[in-house]
């Protein structure tokens, strides 16, 4: 019994004793449990949340970004520090793998440069020649008879009378009687047949028939083609008149227009591939013979010139060509390289986004810099960067928007002055569409031909005198539209390759989209909202690819603030005036220049 007894307190001891061991790991006491609950509220309240994309944008609690609408992640606080500049942009590392951001270390080298030219197929002017006769007479009869018509040389050309000639014959007739005692005057009778361009031939025929001819045969001097005839049959002339004008096309030029900034490129000796668009899949390959010297006060262009043969005729003038040369600019020492993509351009100043060393997440920070000549895919970078310095290259405009919403320097805010924004750090709506006022220019419209800015000086033309209609309240603008319309189909896409091929694809497509529309429509206060559209694509790619207008006349970027719900609209003219299109006569007057486009 007392043996039982004895086992049944060991086994209630033992119990106790793990009850208030497990009862302690498990539950702890209840100021722990307070305590440890108040931790966690603590850090659930100090967690700020952000946008990878937008890090300016901060909350207290998960949501979406008011800009993009993704997903907001919890801030990593150690990504502030008091040691930051005040315009530095911190990205974190999703934030750049989103945003696509790359970089690359600035080095030194030998600028690279390939060139795409536009050019002509043209006559070779050295092998032009006028066909002259040396008497005076009439035309009997023409044996070339229409522009473009080959010859050879020594070809007849024509028949023709002579008085001079016939008295020429006759004199020669009449000291071949006496050769052999005056062989000095024979000599110069025929001589004198000679300088009048009459062969050995032709002349021992002649003496050998002992008939004087009234009609002689001229021949040709030159082989080519016909270019202009300049007489007709029965026609008289003089001595020294010219009868054609003919061309050889064994040898042609091909001159391709050099704007001012790819000449220091280019050099006599340098290779040239040449594509002809009537000839496809044929390259040709040859060197640049000449420069022109001076450049057209017009078209803003110097000739390059690269000559090739033409034995088979296949290159005929006027043809279109493309020319590619790789070349290195002339230069004793390396230079500064930045990729163009790398490049935030707005006409005035060139900027680039420099990475910060030293920081544990990337960062980033807005700095001007003086360009130099293009390199291919780079730009010489004259003052603002050092060898071994990274810059993002690619996501450049996302950095640059993060600045600017953050109210730090960048490509539009160059000051860094704060923009105004709501209570959750995004600007109102009206403020947001009047950042986008300013147009920004990005594109090197020095490489656009200058036929195709006229071509698209001519699509302005027909589109200001749709405006004025809009202008003047008046509605009957089918005539308008359509001049539109047809001068839209008259754009050769074909003078623009690349991106800018593919920009004017697009920007044409919705430019006749919208026309269609409006050719259907009749109120005026719908025609206004389509012109409004249409506005916007025209002024949008003439200031990305240019525009000529004629008579060197100015174009006018005007702006309302007023139109589309108050937001804005833009529109193009020619008169310094403001005659506003989308109002008309009843705020005829609303409305800025905003910019001048020569």
């Amino acid at each position: 019994m007392n043996k039982i007894l004895k086992n049944i307190w060991i086994i209630l001891a033992v119990g106790l004793i793990t009850g208030i061991v497990i009862g302690d790991f498990l539950g702890g006491t209840s100021t722990d449990k307070e305590h440890a609950s108040h931790q966690h509220d603590n850090e659930e309240e100090s967690q700020i949340w952000t946008c990878s994309m937008h890090p300016q944008i901060q909350k207290d609690k998960p949501g979406q970004c008011p800009l993009c609408g993704m997903d907001l992640i919890p801030l990593d606080n150690s990504m502030d520090n008091e040691n930051n500049l005040p315009d530095e942009v911190p990205m974190s590392a999703s934030a750049m793998k989103l945003a696509e951001i790359q970089t690359y270390i600035v080095k030194k080298g030998k600028p690279v440069k390939e060139i795409r030219l536009f050019g002509k197929v043209k006559v070779d002017e050295r092998l032009m020649y006028s066909q002259a006769i040396h008497f005076s007479g009439r035309i009997e009869k023409l044996y070339i008879n229409f522009t473009g018509e080959k010859v050879k040389k020594g070809q007849k050309i024509a028949s023709v009378y002579s008085a001079e000639l016939v008295t020429a014959q006759k004199e020669l007739f009449e000291v071949l009687k006496d050769e052999l005692t005056n062989p000095t005057l024979v000599k110069a009778a025929r001589n004198k047949l000679k300088q009048w361009k009459f062969t050995n031939i032709q002349i021992a025929a002649l003496e050998k028939s002992g008939k004087i001819q009234t009609e002689v045969d001229i021949l040709s001097d030159y082989s080519g083609y016909v270019i202009m005839r300049m007489v007709s049959e029965g026609d008289y002339f003089n001595e020294g008149q010219i009868l054609f004008k003919i061309t050889d096309l064994s040898k042609v030029w091909v001159l391709f227009e050099a704007y001012e900034n790819d000449l220091p490129w280019i050099k006599v000796g340098d290779q040239f591939e040449i594509e002809l668009k009537s000839l496809p899949g044929q390259t040709f390959t040859e060197k640049v013979t000449f420069i022109d010297p001076f450049i057209n006060p017009k078209t803003r262009v110097a000739y390059v010139r690269v000559e090739l043969a033409n034995s088979k005729g296949k290159l005929k003038p006027n043809m279109f060509a493309n020319g590619i040369v790789t070349t290195r600019l002339s230069i004793d020492q390396d230079v500064i390289l930045a990729p163009k993509t790398a490049v935030l351009w707005t006409g005035k100043r060139s900027i680039v986004y420099v990475k910060i060393p030293n920081r544990k997440h990337n960062s980033f920070i807005y700095r001007e810099v003086i360009l130099g000549s293009e390199a291919g895919d780079f730009y010489i970078i004259k003052k603002g960067l050092k060898e071994g310095e990274q810059i993002a290259s690619n996501g450049v405009f996302k950095i640059d928007a993060s600045a600017q919403l953050a109210g730090k320097k960048s490509m539009m805010n160059p000051t860094g002055k704060k923009v105004t924004t709501s209570h959750n750090h995004v600007g109102s709506k009206q403020n947001q569409k009047k950042m986008n006022m300013n147009p920004i220019v990005i594109v090197d419209k020095t490489k656009i031909p200058f036929e195709f800015k006229k071509q698209l000086g001519n699509v302005v033309n027909a589109y200001l005198a749709l405006k004025n209609k809009l202008s003047n309240d008046n509605s009957t603008i089918k005539i308008e539209v359509r001049a539109v319309q047809k001068s839209l189909t008259k754009v050769d896409m074909t003078l623009v390759i690349e991106n800018d091929h593919n920009e004017w694809m697009k920007t044409s497509k919705s430019l006749n989209n919208d026309l269609k529309k409006l050719l259907k429509e009749v109120n005026i206060h719908k025609q206004r909202n389509i012109f409004l559209t249409i506005s916007k694509s025209l002024s949008n790619i003439i200031m990305k690819l240019g525009v000529k207008m004629d008579e060197n006349k100015t174009l006018y970027l005007k702006f309302c603030p007023m139109t589309n719900n108050n937001s804005g609209g833009y529109w193009l003219s020619i008169e310094k005036e403001i005659q506003n299109p989308y109002y008309g006569q009843s705020m005829l007057k609303c409305g800025e220049i905003k910019q001048e486009i020569k």
